[in-house]
């Protein structure tokens, strides 16, 4: 039998990302963000929540621009770091010794350390309650050759990207291979 949990922001997994935002002076900053996922394919977009309290809110509301950079486990002290402070008071770069590189395709920084990076051009902003979804149309999806799998594409085990438990807010890696995506049903 199950046990109602009742009203929660619970689902698994949920990502740690790094938002990469420039304020209007240019300076850049990070931000952690667990409220995210793709949203759509054609064209292909993601969507990310903050709260209007944020930093970046305000650079993404000016800027109109995004990156999403997806940090692997040996960036965990980092990331975390990035969702503990606020920009307004941190340069969160120089605390954290990563590079923030300008985007040739939005105005956004992402982070030259990290192998999975997303540029975003925003095409929506949507009041939730506590939070407003961004929508971000993907400009380009950049990665190091060295997370590349056979499939010429991103292989998650070589990125070893964070996830998030929001519930008791603790990190973890990723899991093991189980199969194919749309081929093991078939053998029902």
């Amino acid at each position: 039998m199950k046990k109602s949990l009742g009203r929660k922001a619970l689902v698994f997994t949920t990502p740690t990302w790094i938002i990469g935002t420039y304020d209007k002076n240019g300076k850049p900053n990070g931000a952690a963000v667990a409220w995210g996922g793709i949203v759509c394919s054609k064209p292909p977009s993601v969507g990310i929540s903050l709260r209007k309290a944020t930093y970046s809110y305000g650079n993404i509301m000016d800027k109109k621009a995004f990156t999403v950079n997806v940090p692997s486990e040996k960036y965990i002290k980092e990331a975390d770091y990035f969702g503990i402070v606020s920009g307004r008071n941190e340069d969160k770069f120089a605390k954290t010794k990563l590079t923030p590189v300008k985007s040739d395709l939005v105005d956004a920084p992402y982070i030259k350390e990290f192998s999975l990076i997303l540029e975003c051009r925003v095409t929506s902003a949507t009041e939730i309650g506590l939070h407003t979804q961004f929508i971000g149309e993907i400009m380009d999806v950049k990665a190091e050759e060295d997370v590349m799998g056979e499939n010429n594409l991103p292989d998650i085990e070589k990125i070893k990207p964070i996830l998030y438990d929001p519930e008791v807010c603790t990190y973890h890696g990723v899991g093991k291979y189980l199969g194919d995506a749309f081929s093991i049903g078939r053998t029902l």
